[in-house]
């Protein structure tokens, strides 16, 4: 699987595969109306990406990423800035899989090149936020040697990861390979 930077092809290609394969509440923020992929909700997810293509140094300081498995888009990354202190700054991480990827590890390996990326930036630790019931998500922090604890509420979960001890792979290679279905 691969990390791609969203240009504007490939963001078609995702809003494809979330219109096709996911609910609008798995991908993006909320958007009043109607549920389903109205042709508003369709423009903000749009937007959204577009508005996190300057990256981590950008004025949100964060970036989206398309998940690749064989050179078809299956879902989307992102890393965001939040937080720093004197060791480091502090990326929080969050995915979505297509309903018919699942299941196949490319959460896990997806969590592996992100860590990949945040030990470029130079970051100390990689965050993510999920619930207790979200198993794919805390199988995937917890193959990948996350630290996890409750969050605030009882549902939540906190998931910590620290960078420098993680054995990554140098940027630009393969991560673990993905079996098709």
């Amino acid at each position: 699987m691969e990390l791609w930077h969203l240009d504007e092809d490939n963001l078609e290609r995702l809003l494809a595969v979330a219109v096709d394969d996911a609910d609008p509440g798995e991908v993006m923020p909320p958007v009043p109306g109607p549920p389903g992929w109205t042709p508003e909700r369709r423009e903000a997810f749009r937007a959204w990406h577009r508005a996190r293509r300057p990256g981590l140094d950008g004025p949100l300081r964060e970036r989206t990423y398309a998940i690749a498995c064989e050179g078809t888009i299956v879902g989307s990354a992102r890393l965001a800035v939040r937080g720093a202190d004197t060791s480091g700054e502090v990326l929080e991480a969050g995915m979505w899989l297509a309903r018919s990827r699942r299941g196949q590890g490319l959460g896990t390996a997806t969590l592996r090149r992100l860590l990949a990326e945040a030990a470029e930036s130079g970051a100390r630790a990689l965050v993510a936020d999920t619930r207790t019931d979200n198993h794919a998500a805390l199988t995937a922090l917890r193959r990948n040697g996350a630290t996890v604890r409750p969050g605030e509420n009882p549902s939540d979960v906190h998931a910590e990861l620290a960078v420098e001890e993680q054995d990554l792979p140098p940027h630009g290679t393969a991560t673990p390979t993905v079996h098709p279905l």
